[in-house]
Formats: C-alpha cells, sequence, structure tokens
C-alpha cells in the first residue's frame, strides 16, 4: 500500500479540539469526492492527538475501519464506507 497516492491530513502544531474539528471536515471531504482511503498524520508525541483521533474515529459513521500504519505508528489510515 503507497501511503502517497492517498489523500491525507497533518495535524501536527494542532490543539486537540482543532485537529478533530479539521478530522471531521476531512473525513467529510473526502467522503464527498468518494475517496475510499485516506491518512491522518497524527503523530507520536505523548499520544493526546492520536488518541482523540482514534475516540473519534469509532464514533464516526463514514469509518468502516481504521488502523494505525505498522510502518509508521504516527499516521492512521482510515477506509470510508459507502452506501451501496
Amino acid at each position: 500500500m503507497i501511503l502517497s497516492s492517498y489523500p491525507s491530513i497533518d495535524l501536527h502544531g494542532f490543539d486537540r479540539e482543532y485537529a478533530l474539528f479539521k478530522v471531521k471536515e476531512f473525513i467529510n471531504d473526502c467522503y464527498k469526492l468518494k475517496y475510499e482511503y485516506l491518512v491522518i498524520v497524527h503523530g507520536i508525541g505523548s499520544g493526546i492527538l492520536k488518541n482523540a483521533v482514534l475516540s473519534y474515529l469509532k464514533t464516526n459513521k463514514r469509518v468502516a475501519e481504521y488502523k494505525l500504519d505498522f510502518m509508521n505508528p504516527g499516521c492512521t489510515i482510515v477506509r470510508l464506507k459507502f452506501d451501496k
């Protein structure tokens, strides 16, 4: 899987609230554009952004699945689900 071919958002330097706002906006935009996969770069750090993003992804009805990139735990790969 080549992550550079997927749309991505980099949350470095954002606080938790603004990061979640941008993630919601990004997922909605990707859903409208029919992108199946996307990448969220939250970094490693103390885990505040990562934990906030993962908690949000659990509750988003447009998210089919998500997982940390095994080569870079500072990124989460998200697959969106679409109505058939």
